[in-house]
């Protein structure tokens, strides 16, 4: 007797995604969390672009964007003296900017939207440990009121932190070192008058040239609030304490908290003008680690976000990958349960999300020695899309399909690239324009169609009918046009019994066909995370059926 579908251990960001996304395609999922109620403390607090677009895509990023703050720069100071002002800016064709959130609120959002699916977190319960076998997954847990209890589960998802019991019960490594400064962490106000939604650097050069003392800054909502981050004076270092032999000591695990005159004292050495620290929320002293997991899976248990991979804070890239791990996870885990999923579905987790997690460590670990994102050695554009978590691909995942892609322009996505938003979509029923991720939301995969002559779009009937004998009209798709095509609101697909309705949208201002390099009749197959699984150029009956029957059949059990 199975008593859910998933269990998820730890109600962090990363785990709250993952259930909110499995609830969404309707498994189900207990979500269990050892501490007893959510931190009041603003940790990870940066949020990037692309998890706003994944949050859009599970139908919560409102919320999201109602309680965060831009961030629209930061201000450099280098030994007092000002440096260039690096701005964060993104191509006008991305949904969203760069945001900061205090992690509990991150949650709280996630939380509220997990409810709405009729599941909570079950609070003060801890994993004790596990066995697994090939039908399922046995865990042994401690509930707050002290019972101990066996539950069974198909999956089991370790979203529980540095110190993961999952990780550790499934014998992974996590290898990595630590940086041997220690920094104070503190939520604070600050009466300066510097450019609102801007973070501030400023560094302080020893003799020897290194740099010897930093104060960062990172805006959060209300009035020049600010997460502090500098080096830790003497008498509150850490060192040693906390740790097993040979363990680190992580995030916000110090034992000594600092007190406003610690970050005061550093706001009067490095501030760029006068200015006093006030209302301290709270603070911390940690280290930062780095380190990654040999595999992300073993049989039917997983792990993500910090259970697989920690490092150095720079870019706020920690939370945000964890974020997508768990998105990653969550669809390919519905698929499977459904049972529509190709039997080695979830193999490709491990393949796609684990060269991020080791890109992400290697990239944060060279920026933090270096001074920052902005020492990144790239054009401006390369480092703020890197950043906003926007080139992310999966170009070599088995699930990515390449026959019949066909010659794309340049800049055009490819197979496993990230599908791109667009704007000025109508429809007769339509009175504004809509974006492409209005119509991708709160959707599993996508088959996006395009037609811009009427061989084009009989190419394209053709495909739609195709897809749908072979997913059984589970499919959902719809077809662009160029916005002067002779279309009706919708097309005749000959599929089934009585075939089924296939709506057109125009692209009015042409943004569809030029950032996804459409032209003739092309399709593309866009996965729940969005991304595309395939981009079909050859649209003609000899070569249409292999094609989709390839792409679609890496997903699906056709």
């Amino acid at each position: 007797m199975v008593d859910t579908d998933v269990l998820i251990v730890g109600a962090g960001p990363v785990g709250l995604t993952a259930a909110a996304e499995l609830r969404r395609q309707g498994v189900t999922c207990r979500i269990i969390d050892r501490l007893p109620a959510r931190l009041p403390y603003a940790k990870a607090v940066g949020v990037q672009p692309r998890t706003l677009e994944v949050w859009d895509r599970m139908g919560m990023v409102r919320a999201a964007l109602e309680a965060a703050v831009p961030l629209r720069g930061q201000l450099t100071y280098a030994d007092g003296v000002e440096q260039a002002r690096f701005e964060m800016r993104l191509p006008p064709e991305v949904p969203y900017g760069f945001a900061a959130l205090p992690q509990y609120d991150t949650e709280r959002i996630i939380e509220e939207h997990l409810a709405r699916f009729g599941t909570g977190i079950e609070r003060g319960t801890e994993l004790l440990g596990f066995t697994q076998d090939a039908d399922g997954v046995v865990s042994r847990i401690a509930t707050a009121s002290g019972a101990r209890e066996e539950l069974r589960s198909r999956f089991l998802v370790g979203c529980d932190g540095a110190h993961s019991t999952v990780r550790k019960g499934l014998g992974l490594t996590f290898e990595g070192g630590a940086f041997p400064e220690e920094y104070m962490l503190a939520d604070v106000e600050v009466d300066w008058n510097l450019p609102e939604g801007y973070g501030v650097r400023s560094m302080h050069h020893g003799a020897d040239g290194r740099i010897d003392d930093a104060l960062v800054c990172i805006p959060l909502p209300g009035e020049r609030r600010y997460r502090m981050s500098m080096l830790v004076p003497p008498e509150l270092s850490t060192k040693g304490e906390n740790a097993a032999p040979g363990e680190t000591v992580h995030g916000l695990e110090g034992g000594r908290a600092p007190r406003l005159e610690h970050i005061q004292a550093v706001v009067d050495r490095l501030s760029p003008e006068p200015a006093t620290a006030s209302s301290l929320r709270w603070s911390s002293v940690f280290r930062i680690s780095h380190r990654l997991v040999d595999r992300y899976s073993v049989g039917r248990v997983f792990v993500a976000g910090d259970a697989a991979h920690i490092h150095p804070p720079t870019g706020a890239q920690g939370m945000n990958t964890g974020i997508q791990d768990a998105c990653n996870l969550a669809w390919k885990l519905a698929l499977m349960l459904n049972g529509g999923a190709h039997p080695r579905l979830l193999d490709s987790y491990d393949a796609e999300r684990r060269p991020v997690g080791e890109e992400v460590v290697g990239r944060t670990v060279r920026h933090a020695r270096a001074g920052g994102v902005q020492t990144a050695t790239d054009d401006r554009t390369t480092v703020m899309l890197r950043e906003a978590q926007l080139l992310v691909a999966y170009p070599d995942s088995p699930l990515t399909a390449t026959n019949g892609a066909g010659p794309a322009e340049a800049d055009a996505p490819g197979p496993g690239a990230r599908a791109p938003d667009c704007r000025g979509l109508t429809s007769g029923l339509a009175m504004t324009p809509l974006r492409l991720y209005d119509l991708l939301r709160d959707r599993g995969h996508v088959l996006v169609l395009y037609a811009d002559s009427a061989d084009a779009l009989t190419a394209c009937r053709y495909t739609a009918a195709t897809a749908d004998r072979l997913t059984g009209g589970e499919l959902p798709a719809f077809l662009v046009a160029p916005g002067d095509a002779d279309t009706a609101q919708g097309v005749h697909v000959p599929s089934g019994a009585n075939g089924r309705h296939l709506p057109v949208f125009r692209d009015e201002a042409g943004e569809f066909a030029r950032l996804y390099g459409a032209k003739g009749a092309t399709a593309f197959l866009i996965r729940p995370d969005g991304y595309l699984s395939a981009r079909l150029a050859r649209l003609a009956a000899a070569e249409t059926e292999p094609a989709l029957a390839d792409a679609l059949g890496r997903v699906f059990r056709l």
